[in-house]
């Protein structure tokens, strides 16, 4: 099957949750003989590596056009009905080379990443290529958590969250179907769009097994939390970690050691931060756990598949575990108090074998790469147009 993927970031490097998903799905519509060209912006010129990496997936059309500042997608959405998130990334220079490729040679599906993407699909509207779209989370069920905080930012999101929830339900109803990540997801957008959305639910892929780092880090445990991201609940997870959990944690478990990969803010007594790592596995380090403190998430947080594919237990939030089907004591220890943290860490030390063999066995049966690709073949298929006689 011959695929237009069109994308609103490059997914190499797979520096963070989104890029991961969309680069293991890539390589996993490769591996199973579908053609896939992709169209995607960039902030600068790919290196000769990266470049290097994408080819061996896909037919990389790399346009190099950032999306809006914030401050100048906030100024737009002033004289426009569309929330701000989806001014800041309708690119023109985008939208052109996706018409390009689209008038230079076939394809039977233009599959759009995110709803932020559908903008730049115009040329497949008009021509009657169908459009199928993939949401990694509900961008609504988001910004509808960050307006209850004060503030400029909770003030910003009580005004957005309604155009938010407009912007996406439409997306739905215009994409020929869409893809969530997850059942809860596909539930919510179905609710969004009305009752007669095709919305199918097709998990994120992730292979059962990965190398982790080749050195342990300091403390006994180590406890690492990722950085923001840029993205708001990695933020609000990791400020919250900081200031309420980690002085229980510490209190408990005084051998224990946190280590902070990315964002910024404050470093408590105890705890280290370390450059968000270039390779993702330099995070995952052997004798380590993995905390994922969010307060509100919707989609799948690729790490806690990451973690257990690279051989480290996880310790969650009820959030943070949403939608991921994990039994608490079985693939990971769920915590939402500090005191509840800090008994999760104790126990995620001694069960950490187990919680990694349950985990990885929940990767090889329900996020296997080739299962994931052949049900979006299948969905892809379900859209196709006859081949013209």
């Amino acid at each position: 099957m011959r695929i237009l993927w069109v994308g609103t970031k490059v997914p190499w490097p797979p520096v963070d949750g989104g890029r991961l998903v969309a680069w293991l799905t890539l390589q996993a519509l490769h591996d199973a003989g579908h053609h896939v060209t992709l169209v995607a912006p960039s902030h600068a010129t790919l290196d000769a590596s990266a470049g290097e990496r994408l080819r061996a997936a896909c037919a990389p059309e790399i346009v190099t056009a950032p999306p809006l500042s914030r401050g100048r997608a906030l100024l737009a959405g002033l004289a426009s009905s569309k929330p701000w998130t989806a001014l800041r990334h309708a690119q023109p220079a985008l939208r052109q080379r996706v018409g390009e490729v689209l008038g230079r040679e076939p394809f039977d599906v233009v599959h759009a990443e995110q709803p932020h993407a559908l903008a730049a699909c115009a040329a497949a509207f008009v021509g009657g290529v169908p459009v199928v779209l993939r949401a990694h989370n509900v961008e609504t069920d988001l910004w509808r958590s960050a307006a209850s905080g004060g503030g400029l930012r909770g003030l910003m999101a009580r005004r957005e969250a309604p155009r938010v929830g407009r912007w996406e339900g439409g997306a739905v109803r215009r994409a020929a179907a869409t893809v969530a990540l997850t059942e809860d997801d596909a539930a919510r957008l179905r609710a969004l769009a009305g009752p007669d959305a095709r919305v199918r639910h097709v998990a994120a892929p992730f292979p059962a097994r990965q190398e982790g780092a080749a050195l342990p880090l300091a403390g006994d445990p180590a406890v690492v939390v990722a950085g923001s991201g840029g993205w708001l609940p990695n933020a609000q997870g990791l400020e919250w970690f900081v200031r309420d959990i980690w002085p229980t944690v510490a209190k408990a478990l005084p051998r224990a050691r946190v280590h902070l990969f990315g964002g910024s803010g404050p470093v408590p007594a105890g705890a280290e931060r370390h450059p968000a790592p270039a390779d993702s596995r330099d995070a995952f380090a052997p004798g380590s756990i993995h905390a994922v403190p969010l307060l509100f998430a919707s989609g799948v947080r690729m790490r806690i598949l990451e973690a257990w594919a690279r051989g480290v237990p996880v310790v969650a939030t009820p959030a943070a575990v949403a939608g991921l089907g994990a039994t608490h004591g079985r693939e990971l220890r769920i915590a939402a108090t500090p005191e509840q943290w800090a008994d999760a860490i104790r126990a995620a030390r001694v069960e950490s074998a187990a919680l990694v063999a349950a985990g990885r066995a929940r990767l090889a049966s329900h996020h296997d790469p080739r299962a994931v690709a052949d049900a979006l073949a299948d969905v892809y298929r379900g859209v196709r147009r006859p081949a013209r006689e």
